[in-house]
C-alpha cells in the first residue's frame, strides 16, 4: 500500500455527495489526486448492511491509497463500521466527518455538528483511532459552526492521534458561499503539529499556488473546482494553466466509459449532471446539453461526446 509523503504538496480529492463516486474518483486519481476518499457514509447505514452504502464503498484499481469517510455522533455505531471496514481490503484509512453543513447531516448530530460538542468529536473521532486496524486516521473540520475556533477545533482533534487534518476554511453557517478565511487555515497549521490540508475555493492553478504559499499548508484538498474540471489536479501537478484540448476529449471519454462500466446502461443518465458541467461555456453547449437531456442509449451518447468535446 502507498504511503502519503506530506514531504511533497499532497492533492486530494474531497468528499461530494452525488459527485465523487468511483468513476470520478478513477479519473481524478489518474489525472493527478494524490489520494481519492469515498463519498460521506453514514456509519448507521453501513451497520444495517445498506446495498446503496456497500457500493459506494467500492474502490477502482488505482485507488492507492484510498480512505473511506464516516459521519456519524454514537460512539457504539462508529465501533460497528469501524469493525466492518477493518474487514475490508484495500482501505488505506478512515475520516472522519466533522464539517458537512447540510442540515439532514447537522441535525442529526453529525458532521459540522460535532464542532457545537467537542468532548463528543473527541469520543468519536478517538473510537475510530483507537479502533480502526487501517494505516491512518483523519478527520475534515471546519473552523466552526456560527463562531471561528479554529484552534481549539484543531487542537482537540490533533489529540485523537489523526494523521493528518483536512481544514475548510468557512463556519458551518458560512456554508458555501462566505469568504474562506485562509488565515484560520495558517493559524491552524501554526499551531498543530500534524499535517495540514487546506480546502475551500481553490478553483485553479493560480489559486492553488496561492493558497499553499500563504497557509503553508502540507497539501490541497479540492471538491467542487473538480466538478467539471478533474483535470485541475494535471493542471497543479505540471503547473500547466492550460491543458490540450485532446486530453480533456480523453477525460470526458474515459469519464463516461467508467460510468457505464460500473453503473451499466443507467449510467448514461448519471452522467448528465457531469455533461452539463463539463460542456459550460463551450459553444452550442444549450443544444448539446438538450440533446444529451433526451438520449438514453450509449452508443449514442458516446457519439455525441466525440462529435462535442473537440474543443
Amino acid at each position: 500500500m502507498e504511503d502519503l509523503d506530506f514531504s511533497k504538496s499532497l492533492l486530494f480529492l474531497a468528499p461530494l455527495a452525488g459527485y465523487t463516486d468511483l468513476p470520478f474518483r478513477y479519473i481524478a486519481k489518474k489525472f493527478g489526486a494524490d489520494l481519492t476518499i469515498s463519498e460521506m457514509i453514514s456509519s448507521n447505514a453501513l451497520v444495517h448492511n445498506s446495498k446503496k452504502t456497500l457500493k459506494m464503498l467500492e474502490k477502482s484499481s488505482n485507488e492507492d491509497p484510498y480512505f473511506v469517510q464516516l459521519s456519524g455522533n454514537d460512539e457504539a455505531i462508529i465501533k460497528d463500521a469501524v469493525e466492518i471496514l477493518n474487514e475490508r481490503d484495500g482501505i488505506a484509512g478512515i475520516d472522519l466527518n466533522c464539517g458537512c453543513p447540510a442540515p439532514k447531516v447537522f441535525n442529526h448530530g453529525s458532521g459540522s455538528s460535532l464542532l457545537n460538542d467537542l468532548k463528543k468529536l473527541e469520543k468519536i473521532l478517538s473510537t475510530i483511532k483507537l479502533n480502526s486496524k487501517k494505516k491512518y486516521t483523519s478527520a475534515k473540520i471546519r473552523i466552526g459552526v456560527v463562531e471561528k475556533k479554529p484552534i481549539e477545533i484543531s487542537k482537540v482533534v490533533e489529540a485523537c492521534g489523526v494523521d493528518f487534518i483536512c481544514v475548510h476554511g468557512r463556519t458551518r453557517a458560512g456554508g458555501y458561499k462566505s469568504e474562506v478565511d485562509y488565515g484560520a487555515i495558517k493559524d491552524i497549521k501554526s499551531s498543530v503539529k500534524v499535517p495540514i490540508i487546506a480546502n475551500g475555493d481553490i478553483k485553479d492553478l493560480a489559486k492553488a499556488k496561492e493558497v499553499l504559499e500563504f497557509t503553508k499548508a502540507n497539501g490541497l484538498m479540492i471538491g467542487r473546482g473538480a466538478i467539471g474540471k478533474p483535470w485541475i489536479f494535471h493542471q497543479i501537478k505540471n503547473n500547466e494553466e492550460e491543458i490540450s484540448p485532446l486530453l480533456k476529449a480523453q477525460i470526458v471519454q474515459e469519464h463516461f466509459s467508467k460510468m457505464l462500466e460500473f453503473y451499466g446502461d443507467y449510467g448514461v443518465v448519471l452522467f448528465r449532471k457531469h455533461l452539463h458541467t463539463y460542456s459550460k461555456g463551450l459553444n452550442g453547449a444549450n443544444e448539446f446539453r438538450q440533446k444529451i437531456n433526451k438520449i438514453s442509449e450509449p452508443l449514442k451518447v458516446k457519439k455525441l461526446l466525440e462529435d462535442f468535446f473537440i474543443f
